[in-house]
């Protein structure tokens, strides 16, 4: 009874090795801007996905690719001598929530006060293999 639990624990730790997960926190950017980015890397190669990341204009482009630059070193601190374009990962999931905001005031006319949000978000990137 005792080895089927082991067995699996093995099996799950194996196929975790496959799977990795980055994210960022509280990044000072409006959540909206930042899916704009986020949906143009889902589903697609990691080596594919940086290259899109460095030439976007987008200022939001910068931090996934500094993400998604994690998310490798994770994946290669699992993963000891195993070649990364052997492994054709892919960007398997991203997704952005919104975080805190700031609220401040903007001054008005006739005395009023304009209320200003300033978003923020977190990112979560999880990559995983193609053929998963």
């Amino acid at each position: 009874m005792g080895s089927r639990k082991q067995d699996s624990s093995i099996a799950r730790k194996e196929a975790s090795k496959d799977v990795v997960k980055a994210s960022l926190n509280n990044c000072p950017s409006s959540p909206r801007k930042m899916r704009l980015v986020a949906d143009i890397i889902r589903g697609e190669q990691v080596d594919k996905a940086l290259y899109i990341l460095k030439y976007s204009k987008k200022e939001a482009s910068n931090k996934l690719e500094k993400l998604l630059l994690s998310a490798i070193a994770n994946w290669q601190v699992k993963n000891e001598g195993a070649d990364i374009e052997e492994a054709n990962l892919i960007v398997k999931e991203i997704f952005v929530d919104s975080a805190r905001q700031l609220k401040r005031l903007r001054p008005a006319p006739q005395g009023r006060g304009y209320r200003i949000r300033k978003r923020s978000n977190h990112v979560t990137l999880i990559l995983g293999n193609k053929e998963n």
